[in-house]
C-alpha cells in the first residue's frame, strides 16, 4: 500500500467509477483498475462491490477511505514543510450556498490572481454537512454559521450576517411570530443553521412550542424566493442574499430582532494548515475590512 495506490483509491471514489477516476489523473482505465485489484489483493479485502456499472465502497472501503483522507493530507503537510511555504496544490473549501454567492466572488477572483497555483475547489452545502466533511478531511474549511462549542475546530469569524423574515407582498405585516399566517416554512434541508433558525424563531411567540405545520425543502436560494413571492410560506434568508437578488419588489422582508443576528466563520481542523489555507484566510479577513 502506496500514497499513490491511495490517491487512486480516493479518487474512484470522489469521481463515482473507474472512468472519471482515469479522466481526473490523466490515466488510462486498465491502469486504475490494475492499481485498484492491486490494493485489494495487499489488503486481502475488496474495497468495492461491482453493482452492474457502478462501484460501491464496501465497509472495508469506508474504513480505509478516512485513513486514506488522513495519510495523504499528512503527506501533503510534510512536503510543504520541507518546501518554501508557497500556496500551490488543491484546496478545497466548502461554503454555505447564501455565502458562496453574497461573499466570495471577489475575494477568490483575487485569490486566483495571487496564487494560480493553487487548484481552489469549492462545493456548497448545509453547515452541518460542511462541519461533517471537515472533520472527515474531505473538506480542508469551511464557511459555516457559528459560533461552534467543538475544541476540535479553529474558528475565524468573517461576516456578521442579519437574518430577515420574507414574505409574499399579499401577507400582512410581520412584527413577530404571532403575526405569521402561513403554516408553511420553505428551508433548505436538516442540517441548515438558517432553518433551525427559523424554527426557533417560530418557536418564540406567544404560543409556546409552536412549529410549521410543514416544511418545503428546496435547493436554492432562486427556487425559494420564487415559492416565498408566490406565496407558498414563509422562509427566513439573510439581508445580504436578498440584496444580490434584488427583489423587493415581489417580496416583503421583516427584521427579528437580536435573534436575526447570527455570524459566519471560516473553520478549519485545529491540527489542518496549508500555505493555500493560510492564504484565502488572509485574504478573506483583508476583504471584510472596512475600508
Amino acid at each position: 500500500m502506496d500514497l499513490l495506490s491511495l490517491e487512486i483509491f480516493r479518487t474512484v471514489v470522489r469521481e463515482g467509477g473507474i472512468t472519471r477516476a482515469a479522466e481526473q489523473l490523466h490515466r488510462v482505465q486498465s491502469n486504475v483498475t490494475t492499481r485498484i485489484r492491486q490494493l485489494e489483493a495487499s489488503l486481502g479485502v475488496p474495497l468495492f462491490s461491482r453493482d452492474h456499472k457502478r462501484l460501491v465502497l464496501t465497509p472495508a472501503g469506508e474504513t480505509l477511505l478516512g485513513y486514506a483522507e488522513r495519510l495523504l493530507n499528512l503527506a501533503g503537510e510534510a512536503r510543504e514543510a520541507v518546501q518554501p511555504a508557497i500556496p500551490q496544490g488543491r484546496l478545497r473549501i466548502g461554503s454555505m450556498e447564501s455565502t458562496a454567492a453574497s461573499r466570495l466572488p471577489l475575494p477568490l477572483a483575487r485569490f486566483h490572481q495571487e496564487w494560480p497555483a493553487v487548484q481552489l475547489e469549492l462545493s456548497t452545502a448545509p453547515t452541518q454537512q460542511l462541519i461533517d466533511r471537515v472533520r472527515a478531511f474531505t473538506l480542508d474549511a469551511a464557511l459555516v454559521a457559528g459560533p461552534l462549542d467543538d475544541p476540535l475546530f479553529d474558528m475565524l469569524p468573517l461576516y456578521p450576517e442579519e437574518l430577515v423574515v420574507i414574505a409574499a407582498r399579499s401577507h400582512p405585516p410581520i412584527h413577530s411570530p404571532d403575526d405569521v399566517q402561513s403554516r408553511t416554512l420553505i428551508a433548505f434541508e436538516n442540517g441548515c443553521a438558517y432553518r433551525r433558525h427559523a424554527e426557533n424563531w417560530l418557536a418564540s411567540g406567544s404560543v409556546a412550542g409552536r412549529r410549521p405545520d410543514r416544511i418545503l425543502e428546496l435547493g436554492s436560494y432562486h427556487a425559494m424566493l420564487a415559492c416565498v413571492a408566490a406565496g407558498a410560506g414563509i422562509a427566513l434568508a439573510p439581508r445580504s442574499v436578498l440584496e444580490l437578488h434584488n427583489c423587493s419588489q415581489s417580496l416583503a422582508m421583516y427584521p427579528i430582532g437580536p435573534q436575526g443576528k447570527i455570524t459566519t466563520y471560516l473553520i478549519r481542523r485545529h491540527d489542518y494548515s496549508s500555505p493555500a489555507l493560510d492564504a484565502l484566510s488572509q485574504i478573506l479577513k483583508t476583504a471584510n475590512q472596512p475600508h
